[in-house]
């Protein structure tokens, strides 16, 4: 959706038009789903966050001044609320590459008796959600700047103004991340052509940690967004090492939050004198 006609439906939003609400926050919902699961690394914390940021997003709706891009505004909500987020699982837990290294280098079982279904579907899930997990070990800032440099697109001149730094302190954190990400994939990451590990082979290892549930395969239940709208979401950036491919390449998903039933549900929540007051 152009600026110009996101701007028209904000306007109507604010003036308390339930359908242009529902359009307006139907036009950031998939994006800040999928921030948030790359930034969080775990699909129910994404959802939760999702939520949590779409109705930061409805209660500062009348704030917004039209001066830059809906969607820089919506991403400086967003980013403040993910780097601030405690109840995530990795928040909890924290991730270090050097950890994720020794768990690579000890995580394999040969017994494939410990599980069952298709051995190349349950690759594909535990890629999914290792490659989510392995952007972890970078620390908040670095991995926002990694994701939204090399998932997103966002230009340099853009994310300064997202995240409050210069464009040149964006792209030296933007170079040292992807540095670090090649460095670990190279050496790690059996996707990159040369590193240690293998998904398949992983598949058992997965399973007896709990990180892996052939029975419920989240990412698989998730549908993608189709390769019309990922245009909105990836652009061109300067060439950079051909091993972070593997993050170019990871699918981007239709967020699971229903639009119209999250807003009849807000309507007799505790939100609802917040709503009316814009």
């Amino acid at each position: 959706m152009e600026n110009k006609e996101i701007n028209k439906f904000i306007s109507l939003a604010v003036e308390g038009n339930s359908e242009a609400l529902e359009k307006v926050l139907s036009e950031i919902n998939d994006f800040i789903f999928n921030l948030s699961l790359r930034m969080l690394g775990t699909i129910h914390d994404a959802e939760d966050a999702t939520q949590e940021i779409l109705i930061k997003v409805m209660l500062n709706l009348s704030s917004f001044k039209k001066e830059s891009a809906f969607r820089t505004w919506v991403y400086k909500i967003a980013v403040n609320y993910l780097f601030d987020y405690k109840k995530s699982m990795f928040y909890k837990y924290p991730l270090s590459f050097e950890y994720y290294a020794d768990d690579i280098k000890a995580g394999y079982i040969d017994d494939e008796d410990i599980f069952e279904g298709d051995k190349n579907e349950l690759s594909k899930e535990l890629k999914l959600s290792c490659t989510n997990v392995m952007l972890q070990c970078l620390d908040a800032k670095s991995r926002c700047v990694f994701i939204i440099g090399t998932m997103f697109g966002v230009d340099s001149k853009t994310a300064g103004e997202i995240l409050d730094m210069t464009p040149e302190n964006y792209r030296q954190i933007l170079h040292r991340a992807r540095k670090k990400m090649a460095k670990f994939l190279s050496e790690y990451c059996g996707l990159s052509g040369t590193g240690l590990c293998n998904c398949k082979k992983r598949i058992g290892y997965a399973v007896s940690q709990h990180r892996l549930d052939p029975k419920d395969l989240e990412y698989s239940k998730l549908e993608i967004l189709d390769e019309d709208i990922l245009e909105d979401y990836m652009k061109s950036m300067e060439a950079f090492d051909e091993k972070i491919t593997v993050f170019e390449d990871l699918p981007k998903y239709n967020s699971n939050i229903n639009m119209k039933s999250f807003i009849n549900d807000l309507v007799t929540s505790k939100h609802m004198k917040k709503i009316k007051e814009y």
